[in-house]
């Protein structure tokens, strides 16, 4: 057995708890093994509809009328590795694919409009339209701040904070759409930090309509006590430090 698959084999548990409405599969977006599990995942969940993180709702579309373009959709949005996500995209079965991409340059528009004024009419639905509370301001300050090496200053980072809640409600709003559209069970495909169940996408959903139900599952490469509702642990992905890149230095 591939270490890989003895780590799965140790982590998974016996379903991807198909009861839920929504199941959010995060993972750590250049490790293969993370990949491996949500396509896993997939085939025993059999959603109704895959909400993709590195997809606009066009490419999706695309992609969805014509599963020989999902390459070439994939290319399109400027995400990398496509040969470590095609796992994912093979065990989609009938599976409705749905992006959730917001375009760059709208993303960009947070930074001086605020998340409420991009999201539009439900912005409070989703609490867009109120201040986080500081302390937990300043806490995603900090992740964002150590996640970017440091090297901007610490005050710019809540526009990250702000652009990643929008990222957060605008995942969550496509799911509900697709939930309504396709019924349950639905299924995020989006980086650990969208899953975390105290303010990631399921808190989004969980404020936004209540009686729908959320499981996450972190596929994490160790426990750093992230928040999700369950963790299976992958092997760590071989990577160079990304702060000794020429980005950072």
């Amino acid at each position: 057995m591939r270490l890989s698959a003895l780590f799965l084999a140790l982590a998974l548990p016996a379903t991807a708890n198909p009861s839920a409405d929504i199941v959010v599969l995060s993972e750590v977006h250049d490790n293969p093994d993370a990949h491996r599990g949500q396509a896993a995942a997939l085939r025993e969940l059999r959603p109704t509809a895959v909400v993709f993180e590195m997809l606009t709702a066009e490419e999706a579309t695309r992609a969805d009328a014509d599963r020989s373009r999902i390459a070439a959709a994939w290319e399109a949005s400027g995400w990398r590795d496509f040969p470590i996500y095609a796992p994912i995209f093979e065990a989609l079965g009938a599976a409705r694919i749905v992006g959730a991409a917001a375009p760059r340059e709208a993303v960009r528009s947070v930074y001086s409009d605020g998340p409420a004024a991009l999201f539009g009419a439900e912005a409070a639905r989703y609490g867009l339209d109120e201040a986080l509370p500081d302390e937990q301001q300043q806490v995603r300050m900090q992740m964002q701040f150590e996640a970017h090496c440091e090297a901007m200053p610490l005050e710019m980072m809540a526009g990250m904070v702000a652009t990643q809640r929008y990222r957060d409600a605008v995942f969550a709003r496509a799911a509900l759409a697709a939930l309504e559209t396709y019924g349950p069970p639905v299924a995020i495909i989006a980086g650990n930090g969208h899953a975390r169940t105290d303010w990631g996408v399921p808190a989004m959903i969980a404020r936004a309509a209540p009686e729908v139900t959320t499981h996450a599952i972190g596929f994490v490469e160790d426990d750093t006590g992230m928040p999700f509702d369950e963790i299976r642990i992958v092997p760590p992905a071989e990577r160079d430090d990304p702060c000794q890149s020429p980005t950072f230095n």
